[in-house]
């Protein structure tokens, strides 16, 4: 792994308009949102609080419309594209998850959506896409630039680009799932004191430890990342954001970003706790749990979190432990894969 240094974090980016997100911007996101998106579940299983030494609430939003968490932030920051500029469409780059909430949510707004996803994403993620009515473009992960190849077609066509974690109202909107943790472990009178959530660019892991600082400012948040890819991990040790060398090589897919977004760096190296990597086969072992035990459907970058508890990579014993199940966009062979290691 590289650790080249990026431009030092100055506040935010310009796609904030030197706009703070606050929790009121979640708030606002969350009534935006309710009418479509799912307030999907917190749930418990006797094997996993056995295996962790814990209560583990998970926060099932594989379960989540589209797939994954996604579609929370895409819908919040379509709905914020101002009317003329609905008319030429939006443009998001992604390696899947948040390819098909774009998607989705475009096609509920009555937009064009045109996505720039990766040659080697997973089949069901390039399929459900292009499902949901979205132009699909692709690219060699290894040799292209998705966000240069996306700046063209902006120009090109006067879209709208919808970046997939350094966007205000895409983290104000995957903010409302910290909303969500909290409220229902407090109707069950617990009181969270850890919540794990994977991690890529930081998008959901910022707007998270957002919410929580609001309200249960007692919470730990920590960042988790596959082993290849833990540039939040090494940033938040360093103070700056650095870089990863490797541009694939995880079963993760989800979780390939190559740095922090500036934003969401912004707002965890102030509220996040210890980051924590797992392994490709400590993941796998996961997806397996989640699916045998738990009867959960979960991709491999969906279930990171649940890895790191599974593998005890943090001091837990006799805590309550929040964490998030991001996507279950899982292709068939990787799950074939998955239950014949068992």
């Amino acid at each position: 792994m590289s650790d080249t240094q990026l431009h030092p974090d100055q506040g935010m980016t310009p796609a904030s308009s030197g706009k703070a997100i606050t929790i009121k911007d979640i708030e606002a996101a969350a009534a935006r949102i309710g009418g479509e998106a799912l307030a999907t579940p917190l749930l418990r299983h006797p094997l996993l609080d056995e295996r962790a030494g814990a209560r583990v609430f998970i926060k099932a939003e594989n379960l989540q419309r589209s797939g994954s968490f996604k579609f929370r932030g895409a819908f919040n920051c379509l709905s914020l594209v101002p009317g003329e500029a609905r008319t030429r469409g939006v443009v998001a780059c992604s390696s899947g998850n948040h390819a098909q909430g774009v998607a989705a949510s475009a096609r509920l707004l009555g937009m064009t959506a045109t996505i720039v996803m990766p040659a080697d994403a997973p089949a069901i993620k390039l399929e459900r896409t292009r499902g949901f009515g979205a132009k699909v473009v692709t690219y060699d992960r290894e040799t292209e630039d998705r966000d240069a190849i996306a700046t063209t077609l902006c120009k090109q066509s006067g879209a709208t680009l919808v970046h997939p974690f350094n966007d205000p109202a895409v983290i104000a909107g995957q903010g409302t799932v910290g909303l969500e943790m909290v409220a229902q472990a407090a109707a069950l009178g617990v009181e969270l004191d850890h919540v794990l959530a994977c991690t890529g660019g930081g998008g959901l892991s910022s707007g998270i430890a957002l919410a929580l600082a609001s309200r249960s400012p007692s919470t730990l948040f920590h960042t988790v990342e596959p082993e290849l890819f833990d540039d939040y991990k090494r940033s938040l040790d360093a103070g700056t954001r650095l870089s990863n060398a490797a541009k694939s090589g995880s079963v993760c897919d989800a979780l390939m970003s190559q740095s922090p977004g500036e934003i969401g760096f912004s707002i965890l190296r102030r509220l996040a706790g210890e980051g924590v990597t797992v392994s490709d086969d400590e993941v796998l072992d996961a997806v397996a749990f989640a699916f045998t035990e738990l009867k959960l459907v979960v991709e491999p970058g969906g279930a990171a979190a649940l890895a790191a508890v599974l593998s005890g990579k943090l001091a837990l014993t006799n805590t309550a432990v929040g964490i998030v199940l991001t996507g279950g966009n899982i292709d068939p062979q990787m799950m074939v894969k998955v239950l014949s290691r068992q």
